[in-house]
């Protein structure tokens, strides 16, 4: 007894109205927030939790190091 599965047959429908504008939006300000946490926060979104100390731990920029110095951010 042979089945044949590939007798049945379905399409594929694809959308061409293109990328929405607020799918755009939303990447840029992801875009943005990353490059605001990877290049130029030195302690700011920590000090909300940990104060005055968090400048001077510097988490994210320790975690971040060799990735800022990969995308020109220089730090020291």
């Amino acid at each position: 007894m042979l089945l044949n599965f590939m007798s049945e047959s379905s399409q594929i429908y694809a959308s061409k109205t293109g990328i929405s504008k607020l799918a755009i939006m939303a990447l840029a300000i992801v875009f943005t927030a990353g490059l605001f946490v990877v290049g130029f926060d030195q302690g700011h979104i920590f000090s909300l939790v940990y104060g005055d100390q968090a400048f001077e731990d510097l988490y994210i920029h320790e975690l971040t190091h060799d990735m800022r110095h990969a995308s020109g951010f220089p730090c020291h």
